[in-house]
């Protein structure tokens, strides 16, 4: 049987962290993870540029049912230390441009210059640098807690350790190797589990409304999006199955099954004064070509139509145009449901954090175990809040294993 002090089981963002930071203190670690390479989370985001942070993460982008249990790691290790370790490294990286309509939370966005192999290749140097080993494709059969120490049974033989990290993500993206060994591992020792759900993902339409917007695929429209306590303005993409973009995945998170949506598709604008102002001065315009010079032109047809009041302005009472203009300004929306985890860019959900130490990560009933990353209950916004969060609890969790 192979002993280490640590095992980490996942090698992802945040488990390479706590594995670079737990060897270079000297500690003999190993990576177990199931699949041939790690990393591969990272490799494959920001279209392989990797948005590796936000500038401007805080415990306001996060959702949990414990809403101040991120604080402490994230300011134990901030976006920017993230950085100058990318600069000891020698890896370039910028800012993006955003949008100035669009929310600080999506703003402050960083990125690889070259590729988000780089940012793999400097964790795993680091790791092995240190003396870290890699177990790679391997398959957990079983893990037990024999006294002070932790017995892991595999295909590839046993290993035991006396700090057992769970760093095994959550089920986004399985064909990237996703899975729920996390959520099963904590329930057997005892770990209470927040029902997990897709999270940052396009949004579905029954095949009624799909009739109605169909033709709008492939268009795309600065938005506000809002439903629950999420509000989010920001580019909002029509597709075959219904909604996407930026605005939709960042709200995807706030959504239940069976919820609306609102959706303001000219929110610098009070359009039923602008109706009300064109049927005066344009009095023999189409209501579609009135709206047109509001929102584009497809989907001003799809809204006069949706109205039911295509007609000529001067026809239309400012009853009528209130109607109209409300469903510009406040297109309810009840979504049939998310493309799921397929396509889903994180898990909301998983373990709760009551359940576990927010500084040291370990759980608070069972000595030695350790959970990191997204298989706990912290989900991100969208751009580059969630790796932040793994790059976080990553390194507290490695200073203490």
């Amino acid at each position: 049987m192979q002993k280490s002090d640590v095992i980490i089981i996942g090698a992802g963002a945040a488990g390479l962290m706590c594995a670079m930071q737990a060897a270079q203190r000297g500690r003999s670690v190993l990576i177990i993870d199931h699949m041939q390479k790690i990393g591969e989370k990272i490799r494959i985001s920001g279209g392989g540029k990797c948005n590796f942070t936000n500038l401007h993460c805080s415990a306001n982008n996060f959702i949990s049912q414990n809403p101040h249990f991120c604080k402490s790691a994230l300011k134990r290790f901030t976006s920017r230390d993230f950085m100058q370790m990318l600069r000891e490294h020698n890896i370039d990286f910028h800012q993006k441009r955003h949008d100035l309509d669009a929310d600080e939370s999506s703003k402050g966005q960083m990125f690889c210059n070259k590729s988000a192999q780089d940012i793999v290749d400097m964790l795993q140097f680091g790791v092995e640098n240190a003396q870290g080993k890699f177990q790679l494709g391997t398959k957990i059969k079983d893990i037990k807690k024999d006294d002070a120490q932790y017995v892991i049974d595999t295909d590839r033989g046993r290993f035991s350790c006396n700090s057992l990290v769970i760093a095994s993500g959550g089920l986004s993206i399985p064909k990237i190797g996703a899975s729920n060994f996390g959520y099963e591992l904590a329930k057997k020792f005892g770990l209470n589990i927040i029902p997990p759900r897709a999270g940052l993902v396009p949004l579905t339409f029954d095949k009624e409304l799909l009739d109605k917007t169909g033709e709008l695929s492939g268009l795309s429209i600065n938005a506000s999006v809002s439903c629950g306590k999420g509000s989010f303005r920001e580019g909002l993409l029509f597709t075959h199955r219904g909604l996407s973009g930026p605005s939709i995945l960042q709200i995807s998170s706030y959504w239940h099954e069976g919820e609306e949506i609102l959706v303001n598709l000219a929110p610098d604008l009070n359009v039923f004064e602008e109706l009300k102002a064109a049927r005066n001065k344009q009095p023999k315009q189409m209501l579609r070509n009135i709206l047109s010079g509001i929102i584009p032109s497809r989907t001003a047809a799809m809204m006069a139509s949706l109205s039911n009041n295509d007609t000529r302005i001067a026809d239309l009472s400012d009853k009528k145009l209130r109607i109209v203009g409300d469903m510009v300004n406040s297109w309810k929306i009840k979504p049939k449901g998310s493309e799921g985890y397929r396509t889903a860019e994180v898990t909301i959900g998983g373990i709760d954090t009551n359940e576990i130490s927010s500084k040291t990560f370990e759980a608070k009933n069972v000595s030695g175990l350790y959970f990191i990353g997204e298989v706990l209950d912290i989900t991100g916004h969208l751009g580059g809040h969630n790796f932040q969060w793994a790059w976080s609890s990553g390194y507290c969790a490695g200073q203490v294993v």
